[in-house]
């Protein structure tokens, strides 16, 4: 690996942290800590003799997956103040295409680590923070093809940490599995990663404190589609008023991703006329992405 390829791909990490609100690189003493260039600035040198001769200048992956393997994860000694510091928001968006290079298995594990420890710290939404049990950050592979994006943890969630466990989540898991879908290949997720009080409907600030986090999943896992499960998260992903039923039955664009939108499973649970139109729904992604539909020729 060439030394300019070593700037190139250090400076693509650095706008990686930087989009993930990584300031620092945490070691065993939160004084010892060194700013994230100031570590790639120490570690040049070995990470660069480790990776001389393996990866090449359409492989820059593979030197940030290197780099981030000895980030550790944020300490718990680490005060709220700087743990909790938001993240930058994901610039720059544009349809059709993704913000960033995909990253390896290695570098998106550690990104998500990093982000998730950013989640249970932060104290945005106070009105949640002071009732939450838990928050529920996602479920699944980080390389999956699908992402489910839903609304917001409910009690079940809340106290589980996993998202869509409920009722509603049962309901989902019965449509996945309709759809020629297993749940553990399908990524899971929330607009919000707190329950807000009695499972009230998320307001535009809340979802909007969120961002940052959902966003750079999102940009992590970089799916081919995305399923947006009610309003809300149409809200969150398209930043759309319009109605699930003025949306649905069609493919819309976020980044990357192909998204589709249809009825969340607990509308669905309250308004059972209305899962023949969410079938059609899944029978469209399930055309869109290969699977054979049941009954078709």
């Amino acid at each position: 690996m060439q030394r300019n390829q070593w700037k190139t791909a250090s400076e693509q990490l650095l706008a990686h942290w930087r989009r993930s609100g990584i300031t620092h690189v945490p070691s065993g003493k939160l004084e010892a800590n060194p700013s994230a260039t100031e570590w790639l600035e120490r570690n040049e040198n070995r990470i660069f003799e480790e990776n001389e001769g393996t990866a090449n200048s359409d492989n820059s992956t593979a030197i940030v997956g290197a780099a981030l393997v000895p980030t550790q994860s944020l300490s718990p000694s680490l005060p709220i103040e700087q743990a909790a510091r938001p993240l930058a928001p994901v610039s720059n968006l544009v349809q059709g295409r993704w913000n960033t290079s995909p990253m390896d298995f290695v570098a998106r594990q550690a990104a998500f680590q990093v982000l998730s420890e950013q989640v249970i710290a932060c104290r945005k939404c106070e009105d949640m923070v002071c009732r939450r049990q838990r928050t529920v950050f996602g479920a699944g592979p980080t390389t999956a093809r699908i992402v489910m994006f839903g609304e917001a943890p409910g009690a079940d969630e809340d106290r589980l940490g996993e998202p869509f466990v409920g009722a509603a989540g049962q309901l989902l898991d019965k449509i996945l599995i309709a759809s020629g879908l297993k749940r553990d290949e399908v990524y899971i997720m929330n607009s919000l990663k707190c329950r807000p009080p009695n499972n009230r409907t998320p307001v535009e600030s809340e979802i909007d404190n969120c961002r940052p986090f959902f966003e750079t999943q999102l940009e992590t896992i970089q799916p081919e589609y995305i399923v947006c499960w009610g309003s809300i998260a149409v809200r969150a992903v398209l930043k759309s008023t319009e109605s699930v039923g003025r949306l649905r039955g069609k493919f819309h664009s976020y980044r990357g991703a192909k998204v589709m939108v249809t009825y969340h499973p607990a509308y669905l649970l309250r308004n059972p006329d209305a899962k023949k139109l969410t079938w059609e729904d899944m029978k469209m992604l399930m055309r869109e992405i290969g699977i054979k539909v049941p009954g078709s020729a």
